[in-house]
């Protein structure tokens, strides 16, 4: 049988360094010279090497089959066990050994199981089964098209009014029906949707079916939590990444890029949900065609599965072409996975013959589908199983995440690998999501500030330069964790210097290179590049209100969300209540105990009266308070002194100015 890919190279013996060596240059563009043919001895077993193209219809890409003669000893026999899958040679988080990294064209330096995840979602306009068809790599999520009694039902419309254009335009090369009704899965890709609107021949209204909190979920990302959400998208997905170069863009793991830069100006055309469904199941009519739906919480609280019982068709978030991401590095509200189990359970019980996803390519056979989807749902219940015994043993955090390991049966199936996020974060994520952030280090407590704590570390480990040194040796050694915390002491405490930042970077770097989840590389790199200010990214770490994304919110949410850029020392004993009149449209903040309550603005001591376009080129700081005020463009009714103090408390340069 065929070992997982870093099962299987872990056990190469030196005699068959050239076969891998042949697969590594694979995947640096140039071919791989012919295999040897296998005789009777070595034909029913093979090491794999990821090639350069897909089969849809496997489980896995398709490979290019290297011989195991050249394997000697133990090394031989352990590639020819009939089952292969219980070495603990399996690659985790990133690889110590730099063998596995890889230099693609563009020069970039990768894992080549991180490039290997860009074959697996290769752009393709699949067709599964008479009826559907689902665009893969167009974006980050795919857009699919499903035949109903009246037309064509839409599902998920991407990040853009650009991505899903380039659907329609697939679509129309074999299809010229009407668009009847539009399905989102949840509110990640629905930004697209004005393409259909616009399409002559659609239907008009259009019918939008997803669930209640679509809307709700949509202001959340873009308002209270708006500059670490940024900042998360932009690190988790490489989009201050080079196209190029060492540092370059490899993949994001769900897709080629976060937004396919064919797509630019990434026009906003998002529509509604007009049809709304709620946190239970049942079914409804669109186009004809009966759909049946479950409420089936994932990445996001308002996922909705769906199941087209005449197609034998089941169209989901829940089975990715990774590991599920109970954590997100970017930064995620808590994914339960027992409620995620349990939408996998619905699309067992559905039992379908053709299976597609928001992300990835499609599945197709009962059986199929049954074997890899369980695979899948019993991944996560191990990650969870295993971190509640570990919690229940007392292991802390940092325990869990490096006793509790995904068993090798998962390895053989891109559906388990760990080519997203990985597996010793998830189970920090879910003790963090079931227990909160203590886990018993008694060091945790009441611990020193961290400046202090380094400090004293530094201090004990010998001096700065000392640190340096242990620091440099262990990168060179290939001990990159030690490394990468002793790094961490020097850029995280007074003294740094730009060399420290250099330091911490190449250990960022020598992570990124070898690790085959795309999160990690991208994380990784971006925050490498702003150490050594290469790639800067001080912009996110402020509360901008760029107009692109707070435009759609309504004037009270975005006065609202100004009450979490306060510094509460600088309204200590104000207790003011001021009245926002924004386009006729009331609201506002009461300041009082260092806080800004949101407010109706009803009864207010002073108020403030504007245009929408003012109150967005304010907070954007395009146009400064103090001058909008003195040309008359904002109306100060009260006390104006007492108003101008209070803005000065907010983190908003706009209204300092």
């Amino acid at each position: 049988m065929e070992l997982p890919v870093a099962a299987a190279c872990a056990r190469v013996a030196a005699s068959d360094a050239s076969a891998l060596a042949e697969g590594i240059v694979r995947f640096a563009g140039a071919a791989p010279a012919e295999p040897a043919p296998a005789n009777d001895e070595t034909k029913s077993t093979t090491v794999a090497i990821l090639c350069t193209t897909v089969d849809t219809c496997a489980p896995y890409p398709s490979r290019h089959t290297w011989s195991a003669a050249g394997c000697t000893g133990s090394n031989r026999a352990e590639v020819r066990s009939a089952t292969g899958l219980a070495s603990p040679a399996v690659l985790r988080s990133f690889d110590d050994d730099p063998a596995g990294t890889v230099v693609l064209p563009g020069g970039q330096r990768a894992h080549r199981d991180h490039v290997a995840q860009g074959e697996v979602i290769a752009r393709r306009f699949e067709q599964p089964c008479d009826g559907v068809r689902s665009l893969v790599g167009n974006g980050l999520s795919n857009q699919t098209f499903i035949s109903v009694r009246d037309g064509v039902v839409a599902v998920d419309t991407g990040e853009c009014t650009e991505e899903m254009r380039s659907a329609l335009d697939e679509l129309r090369t074999v299809d010229q029906s009407p668009i009847v009704g539009v399905v989102y899965t949840h509110f990640h890709y629905v930004d697209g949707t004005a393409a259909i609107v616009t399409e002559p021949g659609n239907a008009s209204p259009l019918p939008i079916v997803g669930h209640e909190r679509i809307a709700t979920n949509r202001t959340r990302a873009s308002a209270e939590i708006g500059p670490s959400y940024a900042r998360g998208l932009v690190e988790q997905f490489a989009i201050a990444l080079p196209d190029a170069g060492p540092d370059g863009l490899v993949n994001v793991g769900l897709g080629h890029w976060y937004r396919n830069p064919a797509h630019a100006p990434y026009t906003r055309g998002h529509r509604p949900v007009t049809l709304p469904l709620g946190d239970g199941e049942g079914s409804f009519e669109l186009g004809g065609t009966t759909f049946e739906w479950v409420h089936a919480p994932s990445d996001a609280d308002d996922s909705v599965n769906f199941h087209v019982p005449s197609l034998g068709l089941c169209i989901h978030n829940s089975v990715w072409p990774t590991l599920f991401n109970v954590f997100a590095i970017r930064g995620e509200e808590y994914r339960d996975p027992r409620v995620l189990l349990t939408g996998l359970d619905r699309i067992l019980r559905w039992s379908p013959e053709h299976l597609v996803g928001t992300h990835g390519p499609s599945i197709s056979g009962r059986a199929q589908i049954r074997e890899r989807v369980t695979r899948s749902r019993d991944s996560i219940q191990f990650l969870w199983d295993q971190t509640v015994r570990g919690i229940n043993k007392g292991w802390t955090t940092d325990e869990l995440a490096s006793r509790v390991r995904l068993p090798a049966v998962y390895d053989g199936d891109y559906l388990t690998s760990e080519r997203y996020g990985v597996a010793e974060h998830h189970v920090r994520q879910i003790h963090a999501g079931l227990r909160g952030w203590f886990d018993g280090d008694e060091s945790k407590l009441f611990p020193l500030p961290p400046d202090e704590r380094h400090a004293r570390l530094i201090d004990g480990f010998g001096g700065r330069d000392a640190v340096r040194g242990r620091a440099s040796d262990s990168l060179a050694s290939g001990d990159v964790r030690w490394a990468t915390e002793l790094a961490t002491w020097l850029v995280r405490s007074e003294g740094r210097t730009d060399g420290d930042r250099e330091l911490l970077a190449a250990c960022l770097r020598t992570v990124a290179e070898r690790t085959p989840a795309a999160n990690i590389r991208n994380w990784a790199l971006t925050r490498a590049r702003h150490l050594d200010r290469s790639g800067p990214m001080d912009r996110y770490y402020v509360h901008r209100f760029n107009p692109r994304t707070v435009g759609h919110l309504d004037t009270a949410t975005v006065v609202s969300s100004l009450r979490v850029t306060v510094e509460p020392g600088l309204i200590a004993g104000i207790d003011h209540h001021v009245a926002f009149v924004v386009d006729g449209v009331r609201c506002g903040l009461h300041v009082r105990n260092g806080v800004a309550v949101p407010t109706d603005g009803a009864d207010a001591t002073s108020r403030v009266t504007m245009s929408r376009d003012v109150l967005i080129d304010v907070l954007s700081g395009r146009r400064p308070w103090s001058e909008a005020v003195r040309g008359g463009s904002i109306d100060v009714d009260g006390e104006a002194a007492m108003v101008d103090r209070i803005w000065v408390a907010f983190d908003v340069d706009g209204l300092r100015a």
